[in-house]
């Protein structure tokens, strides 16, 4: 099998209930829970699925083989999501399917202006939007011939993963963070506590990326999210 080609003939045909079969797809993603929400829809379409945590395992990932899809999240502990997106879109050879994603609408714009196809807005749980956003940048011959089942269903991850996400801060926290790594934190936290409805989580989160923005101490924010992350990682996510 070419794995320098996204869409090479001799990958399976898409079928209507599986509209994404044969098709690969790579998650560039830090979340666990954000990643678990993307398996189980790929899950359900028909694609295969792997995951990158960060800009430089992708680009590893980028050296071996040639997804057909690839989902880049915006905000990367290694960098900015848009940089990658701008590199796949200037690739000569056969290019992928590039998606951005984020739990921050306001940067769709920063996505397609890097050369993104699509933009899908987190949490990412419905089946019938993420079809539809993969098929609508995909070739006309990838595209599943005749009616297509369209499944109105919602994906719901392990909040397990979440609390995978949770322990990812808590290390973060405990490595003594700089400034950058600080703002890291703040908007990966807001973003996965949006996802599961963790509204206490979001808001601490927030108020702490509002202070760095301000270029105020963050202390007594920190040492609340640093509270509230014991707190989740005691009760196993008793939100």
């Amino acid at each position: 099998m070419d794995t320098t080609d996204p869409f090479a003939a001799n990958y399976p045909a898409p079928t209507a209930t599986r509209p994404l079969l044969g098709l690969t797809v790579l998650v560039v993603e830090d979340s666990r829970y954000a990643c678990e929400a993307m398996r189980l829809l790929c899950l359900r379409s028909g694609a295969r699925i792997r995951r990158a945590d960060c800009i430089r395992s992708a680009r590893r990932h980028l050296q071996v083989y040639r997804p057909s899809v690839v989902v880049v999240d915006m905000g990367l502990p290694d960098g900015n999501g848009a940089d990658l997106i701008a590199e796949l879109a200037q690739v000569e050879t056969e290019k992928s399917i590039v998606l951005g994603t984020s739990g921050d609408d306001a940067l769709e714009a920063e996505a397609m202006a890097a050369g993104a196809q699509g933009f899908l807005g987190k949490p990412i749980t419905s089946l019938a939007v993420f079809q539809q956003m993969v098929l609508a940048a995909l070739p006309v011959n990838r595209q599943p011939a005749g009616l297509r089942v369209i499944e109105d269903e919602q994906v719901s991850p392990d909040e397990i993963a979440y609390h995978d996400d949770i322990n990812y801060a808590a290390e973060l926290l405990d490595n003594a963070p700089n400034d950058h790594a600080l703002d890291y934190i703040a908007q990966f936290l807001e973003g996965v506590a949006r996802s599961v409805a963790d509204d206490r989580m979001e808001n601490a989160a927030r108020a702490l990326a509002l202070r760095r923005a301000a270029g105020e101490t963050a202390t007594s924010e920190t040492a609340h999210i640093a509270g509230l992350i014991q707190q989740r990682l005691a009760t196993k996510i008793a939100i």
